[in-house]
């Protein structure tokens, strides 16, 4: 898993790792979710993937655009 940068250091994303058609992200409780194309739609796994690469702004995204919409939650 790689590491969230966390620009302004706000998150409570700490890691994520990404294929081609998901992303499954860490959280600062441990908690690890999956989220899909089919689960979220390919548009916003592909902007979760933008911003965590980016480092910022991806546990906003998530609470306003795909909070309950995950796969399964993995830990």
């Amino acid at each position: 898993m790689e590491r969230y940068k966390d620009i302004d250091g706000d998150s409570g994303v700490t890691g994520y790792e990404y294929g081609a058609d998901y992303i499954r992200i860490q959280f600062s409780t441990g908690a690890i979710y999956l989220y899909t194309y089919e689960s979220a739609g390919s548009h916003n796994i592909e902007r979760m993937k933008t911003l965590a690469r980016s480092g910022d702004g991806l546990n906003a995204y998530i609470n306003t655009n795909v909070r309950k919409m995950y796969a399964r939650k993995e830990r």
